[in-house]
């Protein structure tokens, strides 16, 4: 449990009354979300359909809903309570079954090693002191020849002028304090990181997003936000 930043939960624990709301103030997230699971689905061969998936740092859990409605069973795991509690609720009312569970990756995966046919850990890892922690846990969690996705923020100065000072101070699109620059991950250090972990990197994809449109889209730009997917070999 040392791998926890208070100051963090307690920002997203502030934020889970407006999880839900496209137009609030995790109005970016909503509109990520179906690049992200789009690319999720590529890389399990096009359907989540029956998979065992646990989606590491849920949040208010819009990924764990989108793979839920698509099939997964699904497992959300995360720290801010607050946030967890939106997240039953949330599920509840649409009437998904989803194993929403309050812990840490890595005690999970001292519990349950190789349980999950899939691995999801999206914009979690640059709110966490040791980053590569997470990682070699995902890669405990998953079973041999499994999927592991991570997605972050690459560091570099575009990802600062786009990501903190037009994000968060000029255009307000999300709450400022949210990110920490020097925790942003180049695609090189998430890949290192994997390699030590057991994984096997198969594809980097980069998340466009578009303020006026309120869209985002894949791309092959990884600037800024970006995907990786990664694989336990069998």
């Amino acid at each position: 449990m040392s791998n926890i930043d208070a100051a963090e939960i307690a920002h997203f624990d502030r934020l889970a009354a407006s999880w839900w709301d496209p137009r609030g103030e995790m109005g970016p997230l909503h509109a990520l979300n179906p690049p992200r699971v789009r690319f999720i689905e590529q890389v399990c061969g096009g359907s989540v359909q029956g998979r065992t998936a646990l989606d590491v740092g849920c949040g208010g859990g819009l990924l764990s809903e989108a793979l839920a409605s698509r099939g997964a069973v699904v497992t959300g795991l995360d720290l801010a309570e607050q946030a967890l509690a939106v997240a039953r609720h949330h599920a509840q009312a649409g009437g998904l079954t989803i194993d929403y569970r309050s812990g840490a990756a890595e005690a999970l995966a001292d519990e349950q090693p190789g349980a999950y046919d899939l691995v999801c850990c999206l914009e979690m890892l640059e709110h966490v002191p040791d980053p590569a922690s997470v990682v070699a846990a995902c890669a405990r969690l998953v079973r041999p020849g499994g999927n592991v996705v991570f997605s972050t923020l690459n560091r570099n100065p575009k990802s600062f002028a786009l990501a903190i000072v037009g994000a968060e101070y000029i255009a307000g699109l999300i709450p400022r304090g949210t990110h920490e620059y020097a925790k942003f991950i180049r695609p090189s250090e998430l890949s290192q990181w994997c390699r030590t972990a057991g994984l096997q990197t198969l594809a980097l994809r980069g998340l466009r997003y578009n303020p006026l449109l309120r869209s985002a889209s894949l791309s092959d730009d990884l600037d800024v936000n970006y995907l990786l997917h990664a694989r336990r070999p069998a």
